[in-house]
């Protein structure tokens, strides 16, 4: 498959962006009671790319959504080798796979003055993917009370990082 030298450099450009955020922001630690909980920034570049796939350009150098879902991947697998938090991988792997699927499937559905409700929901169901994961490796199920705190908090970052791509798609346009 041929791929244009400005989308693979779009590409890059908005998976660097997304890995600075998500390594600056794994420096900074929330005081949430729950282990491991950060803002998801990182998400609004994903999102981002997301949403700019939808756009009336359809050439050969305008991103889909498997492009944004590349950018996905590429952000966590190097954010684990980056940070070293390699058993980490398995948490972000799981909660970006499940919050990608909420948001991509979400995408048709919202306007562009509507991105921040996929950026809750991605952020809900990365949670929920996190928890599940969490319970698949330590073998607790009781890790899931955390859940009820994860889902207010996806939800107030989720929109956030939904406002910070609508806005930022909003301005630069398509």
């Amino acid at each position: 498959m041929k791929i244009s030298v400005k989308k693979l450099t779009i590409m890059a450009a908005l998976t660097a962006a997304a890995l600075i955020i998500f390594i600056i922001e794994a420096q900074v630690p929330l005081p949430l009671p729950v282990p491991g909980a950060k803002l998801g920034l990182a998400n609004a570049v994903t999102l981002f790319a997301l949403f700019l796939s939808r756009g009336k350009e359809r050439g050969a150098d305008s991103l889909t959504a498997v492009n944004a879902f590349e950018i996905l991947i590429c952000r966590i697998v190097l954010g684990a080798l980056f940070t070293g938090r390699i058993v980490a991988f398995i948490y972000s792997v799981t909660g970006g796979l499940l919050g990608f699927a909420a948001q991509a499937s979400l995408k048709r559905f919202v306007s562009d003055k509507q991105i921040w409700v996929c950026g809750a929901a991605g952020a809900i169901f990365h949670n929920i993917g996190q928890i599940l994961a969490a319970m698949l490796v330590t073998g607790t199920p009781a890790i899931a009370a955390y859940l009820p705190v994860l889902i207010i908090a996806g939800i107030i970052t989720g929109v956030i990082t939904g406002l910070i791509a609508q806005l930022t798609l909003l301005r630069i346009g398509r």
